[in-house]
């Protein structure tokens, strides 16, 4: 009964955080994205629960694949998270965003196309631009705002921290134990 009661308030938090629209569906359930509760079209504002789903979400999504496209967000707990631009959390064996990240990453691969604001935590983590935290075996970022990595292998190619530019590109582009730019 209190774990029921738990589960409740939680998903009730996250559908009211998510700001609603009319339009929203509360609820989605997918084996594939084409053969589901509801269109791939269709915003899920609440819960989706998946085989392999595919929507624009602000939602708790738990499945083997959660997918979403456009600006979506909540938390993603499953084999497998993707999404375009992405707001809160994803938690799986293989997180990717194919443009923005503003939250966390935490799987044993993380990918991240463009912006990652936040954290990833994971065997191998990849950023193109960023701006916060990457803990794993293996960190690569394309660039850096500010940002730090702490790992056995760190590649942060344009470096210009270190030695005031010049020397760290052809030093420091890859570091042991962390790097950072500041």
């Amino acid at each position: 009964m209190r774990t029921t009661k738990l589960i409740l308030s939680l998903l009730t938090m996250i559908t009211l955080s998510a700001g609603l629209r009319a339009s929203d569906v509360s609820f989605q359930a997918s084996l594939l994205p084409d053969v589901a509760v509801f269109p791939s079209t269709d915003h899920v504002g609440g819960f989706t629960l998946n085989l392999w789903g595919m929507n624009p979400q602000h939602a708790l999504a738990i499945g083997l694949i959660n997918g979403s496209y456009g600006q979506s967000g909540g938390l993603s707990l499953g084999g497998v998270n993707y999404a375009e631009n992405y707001t809160g959390t994803q938690l799986g064996l293989l997180n990717l965003a194919s443009a923005d990240l503003y939250g966390a990453q935490i799987g044993c691969i993380n990918y991240t196309a463009d912006i990652c604001s936040g954290l990833q935590i994971g065997a191998f983590n990849y950023a193109g631009r960023l701006s916060g935290l990457q803990l794993g075996v293996i960190n690569m970022a394309a660039q850096a705002d500010h940002g730090m990595q702490i790992g056995l292998i760190n590649l942060l190619p344009e470096n210009r921290y270190w030695f005031n530019g010049g020397l760290a590109n052809e030093v420091a582009p890859v570091t042991v134990l962390f790097n950072w730019r500041h």
